[in-house]
């Protein structure tokens, strides 16, 4: 299963549209206005919280992100490397070692779990929309999906920690 997910060029809250590969709305992304470890939901299309990503407070050299299931017990630790020459970004705490690896420019990243592969993330250019707002195409089996759409927000408000 292929969907995009799209940061709002204007959004209180800093949400993001997630569509399947027709267009159609497949989750939703909900974000508060005022939020300063960039807390976001990740919704079904009923408005049913799935998933509940957020920074940590404090960043000095690893950057991390959490995530955390509905019942807002936290399951996962998204953590990205200091030294590389690779874009890469560890998942900690989680019933699986998952991992996202691309070369330091690449736009395409696997996603492995346990070593093999599990999905693909792809940053998407859309001309001036780039400049603006990320754009990702992540595909994966269907029943990882909802998690790997918190993955790619926890990677994204990482990305955008760190750039800031």
């Amino acid at each position: 299963m292929k969907v995009y997910v799209k940061n709002k060029l204007i959004s209180f809250g800093d949400g993001s549209a997630v569509v399947d590969e027709t267009g159609a709305p497949a989750f939703q992304v909900k974000g508060r206005v005022f939020s300063p470890t960039r807390v976001k939901f990740v919704c079904d299309m009923a408005g049913n919280r799935l998933y509940k990503v957020r920074n940590k407070w404090l960043n000095f050299f690893v950057h991390k992100a959490y995530i955390y299931d509905a019942g807002n017990n936290k399951i996962a630790t998204v953590k990205d490397k200091f030294f590389t020459m690779r874009s890469q970004f560890f998942v900690v705490g989680y019933q699986h070692e998952i991992k996202v690896e691309g070369k330091l420019f690449s736009a395409t990243s696997a996603i492995l779990r346990d070593g093999q592969p599990m999905g693909t993330l792809r940053r998407m250019f859309e001309g001036a929309r780039t400049f603006f707002a990320d754009s990702f195409e992540l595909e994966a089996d269907e029943r990882d999906i909802p998690f790997l759409i918190a993955l790619v927000i926890a990677i994204d408000n990482i990305v955008d920690k760190r750039t800031k």
